[in-house]
C-alpha cells in the first residue's frame, strides 16, 4: 500500500519512545484539567502505516487503532488478525454509505456517522448493535463533514430510533490551527453538548491538538503522526 515505508523503517525502539512521549503529554493534560490519564483512550491512527508498524505499536502498549478507508482496512486487517488481546478497531474517516456493511463487518466502533444516510445504511447492515459516534462540524466548515450544531439534537433523535445502533458519543474534526489554543471553543462547545446530552464519549483532538481536547474534556484522541511520523498519502 502507498506510503507504508516511512512507518515501517521506524525501529520499534523508536514507535516505543513516541508512544511513551504521547502518554506522557496525555498525563501531563489531563492532570491540568483534574483528570486521570485512564479517562482517555489513545485511538492510534493507521491510515498508510503497515502492518508491521501496527505490531510494534501493539508491541508497545497500544489496544486502538483507527482506520479511515475501507480498503486499505480490508487489506490490512487480516494481517494483524493474530494480535492478541484482540486490538479494538475504530473507523475515523468519512464513511460513504456503499461502504458502510464492510464497515459494519470489521471495525467495533465507527466515529464518523456524519449523516442520516449514513446511519440508516449502518442500521440496515447491522446484524447486532453497532457503536457508533455522531461527528458535528462545530465549526461550519465547508470542507468538514459532520452534523451543523443546530442540527445535531434532532440527528440524534433521529438515529436512535434506528435499530441496532447504540449512540456512544461525538466526535469532531476541529480546524487545523497553528495554535492549538485557538480551536478551544470547538472542543469546549461539544464537550457542553455531549454532557447536555448525557452521552459518554467524546472523539476530539489529533496529534497537533490533543492536549487542548484532553483539556477540554476528550474521552478518545486520535493521533496518527505523533506516534507513526510523517506520512505519505
Amino acid at each position: 500500500m502507498g506510503g507504508n515505508t516511512s512507518a515501517q523503517e521506524l525501529s520499534s525502539t523508536a514507535i516505543g519512545r513516541n508512544v511513551a512521549a504521547v502518554r506522557k503529554r496525555i498525563a501531563a493534560a489531563a492532570r491540568r484539567a483534574g483528570r486521570a490519564p485512564s479517562e482517555i483512550t489513545v485511538v492510534a491512527v493507521t491510515k498508510t502505516v503497515g502492518a508491521p508498524a501496527i505490531q510494534e505499536a501493539f508491541a508497545a502498549g497500544l489496544r486502538h487503532f483507527g482506520e479511515s478507508r475501507i480498503q486499505e482496512a480490508r487489506e490490512k486487517l487480516p494481517q494483524l488478525a493474530g494480535l492478541q488481546p484482540a486490538p479494538t478497531w475504530h473507523f475515523v474517516g468519512h464513511l460513504q454509505t456503499n461502504k458502510a456493511k464492510s464497515a459494519a463487518e470489521m471495525f467495533d466502533l465507527i466515529h464518523s456517522v456524519d449523516s442520516l444516510r449514513v446511519a440508516e445504511a449502518i442500521s440496515q447492515h447491522s446484524a447486532s448493535d453497532k457503536q457508533i459516534l455522531v461527528q458535528v462540524n462545530v465549526a461550519g466548515e465547508p470542507s468538514k463533514y459532520g452534523f451543523a450544531l443546530r442540527d445535531t439534537i434532532a440527528a440524534l433523535e433521529h438515529i436512535a430510533r434506528l435499530p441496532h445502533l447504540r449512540i456512544r458519543g461525538l466526535m469532531t474534526i476541529a480546524p487545523y490551527a497553528d495554535d492549538p489554543e485557538e480551536v478551544r471553543p470547538v472542543f469546549r462547545r461539544l464537550r457542553q453538548m455531549r454532557d447536555s446530552l448525557g452521552l459518554e464519549h467524546l472523539s476530539m483532538g489529533m496529534s497537533h491538538d490533543f492536549e487542548v481536547a484532553i483539556e477540554e474534556g476528550a474521552t478518545m484522541v486520535r493521533i496518527g503522526q505523533a506516534i507513526f511520523g510523517e506520512r505519505e498519502e
